[in-house]
């Protein structure tokens, strides 16, 4: 699509995601089996023909670098247009840092936004689930001559209260805006995408300016400036806690999944290892789940997703769960309504989210393991036998020494098993 630039806010820590983003940017979480939350993005820019893209990183870059590369998956390393290009905070007579939030990342890159030269800018999350054509939202926007145009989908008040929040007037102009109420007065919530005129964003990304949704968009609202709402009704999730990170992966394994993956005539493109095809045992069952490429299952898998190289051994039992890449389930484990990350053992005859006392949070993180799913970081190794209750964590790299705090190898809901003598990451 001639003319248009899309900007990647790419450098998000996702502090609301546990240890799930203590090593990896919040944009290169895993989902969906075999993918990544940033290929959403980037595969919408592809299937609507946007060739240009900036993807702006900050917290735990280099998993996001290595899946992006050259971004050849997408297209974006073909002969025409700029391709894409990752660019990081750095330090200038103008610039003194890190990026203050999502409107002064994008100031800071004003420069190379102006290289290009396209006369209007789409700005983008680089952490949501879902599949859309921006080209009628960008048609609006010029049809309009609009300074601004917001993406709006209505959601429900639980959900309101951590989104910007905006009222429509019959033309389809916002005249009302709150970031992240108490109160919300409309359900109707800001995606993230945003479409600026070239001119619009140097006019109004002032230095004081640090975030869209709490500065940039209000004061041009105050200012008079043409800002108009784009409704759209499709799938929409913010991945931004646990709980809405399991919900979403799970709503990929129904029947009549709201996200179709399957769609051919608009594919989710991603960095994809060569693996042999899955491997179901004599005695395997899989029901309700999506299992990726080099997945060997001996046991029962429900209603999980499962992403390449997972192994699941004889007599283990996985629901309601969704376990990264090159984890093994030893024999006669059970995994329940859990999140298990990257190159993770369970043991044989291990317990991993059981029992019934679901509202136990957890201690170390309350506000955020507070729902019954038990989180297990990369690399740990749940010892044979051991028993986690519902809501507990346990730190990546853990092994076998740091459960001995628990007698019988028994982790109550709620409890965390931590490296001994090691800080606890920063999330």
């Amino acid at each position: 699509m001639g003319d248009v630039l899309a900007v990647v806010l790419a450098g998000g820590a996702g502090e609301r995601l546990s240890i799930l983003s203590a090593i990896r940017s919040k944009p290169a979480v895993p989902f969906g089996g075999k993918y990544r939350l940033i290929d959403f993005s980037l595969s919408n820019c592809v299937n609507s023909g946007i060739d240009d893209v900036l993807v702006l990183t900050q917290y735990n870059p280099r998993s996001l670098n290595d899946h992006i590369g050259t971004g050849r998956p997408w297209g974006f390393d073909r002969p025409r247009g700029w391709g894409i290009r990752l660019l990081q905070p750095y330090v200038s007579a103008q610039h003194s840092g890190w990026y203050r939030g999502t409107a002064d990342a994008v100031r800071y890159n004003l420069h190379e936004i102006d290289q290009v030269g396209a006369d209007t800018v789409l700005i983008l999350g680089g952490d949501h689930v879902y599949k859309m054509d921006y080209r009628p939202m960008i048609a609006a926007h010029r049809r309009r001559k609009a300074d601004l145009t917001v993406a709006v989908l209505p959601v429900v008040p639980e959900e309101a209260r951590r989104m910007g929040i905006c009222s429509l007037d019959a033309r389809g102009r916002i005249v009302d805006w709150e970031e992240k109420p108490a109160e919300p007065r409309s359900d109707l919530a800001s995606m993230g995408v945003y479409v600026f005129s070239r001119e619009a964003l140097h006019a109004w990304l002032t230095p004081d300016a640090a975030d869209f949704g709490h500065e940039v968009v209000p004061a041009m609202l105050a200012g008079r400036a043409r800002v108009y709402g784009h409704r759209f009704d499709g799938y929409w999730r913010d991945v931004g806690t646990v709980e809405a990170y399991w919900k979403a992966n799970l709503d990929l394994v129904g029947l009549v999944p709201p996200l179709d993956l399957f769609d051919r005539s608009w594919l989710i493109h991603t960095r994809s290892e060569e693996r042999s095809p899955a491997k179901m045992g004599p005695d395997a069952v899989a029901r309700h789940s999506l299992i990726s490429h080099g997945c060997i299952i001996n046991g029962i898998v429900t209603n999980s997703v499962l992403s390449p190289g997972v192994r699941v051994y004889e007599g283990a039992v996985v629901r309601d769960s969704i376990i990264l890449l090159d984890t093994e389930v030893g024999p006669g484990a059970v995994v329940d309504t859990a999140i298990i990350d990257k190159f993770v053992h369970v043991g044989a005859g291990a317990v991993v989210g059981g029992g019934e006392d679901r509202s136990i949070a957890n201690v170390d993180e309350p506000d955020r393991l507070m729902t019954g799913i038990t989180v297990i970081g990369e690399r740990a190794h749940i010892p044979d036998g051991a028993r986690l209750g519902r809501n507990c964590l346990v730190e990546p790299s853990a092994g076998l020494d740091d459960f001995a705090a628990y007698p019988g190898l028994v982790v109550p809901s709620g409890a965390s098993v931590r490296q001994a003598g090691m800080a606890r990451p920063e999330i």
